[in-house]
């Protein structure tokens, strides 16, 4: 088939009939406005693709003119890209120019392409906005419908992108007010975790302070305690040199001495004019002989000692009938 058939073009006149009216009469009302510059965005600084791709344009006159009947017969009329009836034609235009069937499928298809790109806009697809306006552009450059879908597609994405920024604003926004929440209650947290240890090492200290005092005053009384058995053994001491002193004073009396040799003078003490007297406490057997001598006082001390003793220890009594034991005291005098 040469051109669109007949049939197909007889289904198209109807419905094509009101919606040129339609785009007619929109153009009328609303005047053209001045196509604003576009955004410098990454979307419309691309450089827009062909309204014809480059695989139709190359394909023969009569490839060109059966795929486009194929495409009306399949309702193909605008869509997909690369595959549609329009580019074929506005492919089959550029070929041949006179053919005016080729025109007349054009001007029928014009229409259907204006109502897609109208919706295209109203559901924000502005890719495939963009590629029908070009279809439409290279089909009538001068459409009065051109202006207001290129201001729309401009608009629309420029609010798009607006509704974005201020979407990507808020995430960051939120995330920023999270962050900075996450920072306080970590501060908050810290500072508890501060004021928890200061008031533990508050804790400890007073602990320490206490265990020191319950320390001092134990030692204090080990110390009262060591003080009070040093007295008592002190005393018992004292009591019992006192017992056996009084019980052996009488016994003493009953000893009669045979021989008590006076103790030698220390030649240190001599020379030094030294005097003083040792109180020695000494047992005598039944035998009269000392068997047993110790010192229990000496002034001044280790001085007269050893003398003292080795002068009791050579002392003879009369025998007795039972050991006796009593106490001496020897006193040492320089020229006695």
């Amino acid at each position: 088939m040469s051109h669109v058939n007949t049939k197909a073009k007889v289904r198209l006149l109807a419905p094509l009939t009101l919606v040129v009216a339609l785009a007619a009469c929109s153009g009328k009302d609303e005047p053209a406005p001045a196509t604003p510059s576009a955004p410098a965005t990454p979307a419309a600084a691309a450089v827009p693709a062909p309204a014809v791709s480059a695989k139709v344009q190359s394909m023969g006159t009569e490839e060109l003119r059966d795929l486009a009947s194929k495409a009306l017969r399949e309702n193909r009329m605008y869509a997909p890209a690369g595959d549609n009836a329009i580019e074929y034609y506005l492919a089959l235009r550029d070929k041949t120019p006179d053919d005016a069937s080729v025109k007349s499928a054009l001007t029928d298809l014009l229409p259907y392409t204006l109502i897609a790109a109208e919706q295209s806009l109203g559901r924000e697809d502005f890719a495939e906005g963009q590629r029908l306006v070009a279809l439409i552009e290279k089909v009538d450059a001068t459409a009065p419908a051109l202006p207001r879908l290129k201001t729309g597609i401009t608009n629309g994405m420029q609010t798009a992108l607006k509704r974005t920024q201020e979407e990507t604003d808020k995430v960051k926004k939120d995330a920023e007010n999270k962050t900075k929440q996450l920072a306080d209650q970590q501060r908050q947290q810290q500072a508890s975790e501060a004021e928890a240890a200061k008031q533990i090492a508050a804790q400890q200290d007073a602990a320490r302070r206490e265990n020191e005092r319950q320390d001092g005053e134990r030692q204090a009384a080990a110390r009262r305690e060591a003080e009070q058995r040093q007295q008592a053994a002190a005393a018992a001491q004292a009591a019992a040199a006192r017992q056996p002193a009084a019980s052996t004073a009488a016994a003493a009396n009953t000893l009669r001495p045979v021989s008590t040799p006076a103790p030698r003078y220390p030649a240190d003490a001599l020379r030094a004019g030294t005097s003083g007297d040792v109180l020695v406490e000494i047992t005598v057997g039944t035998d009269g002989s000392v068997t047993n001598a110790r010192v229990l006082r000496a002034t001044p001390a280790r001085v007269f000692d050893r003398e003292a003793l080795n002068a009791v220890k050579r002392w003879k009594f009369e025998p007795v009938s039972a050991p006796v034991t009593t106490r001496r005291t020897l006193a040492f005098a320089p020229g006695g």
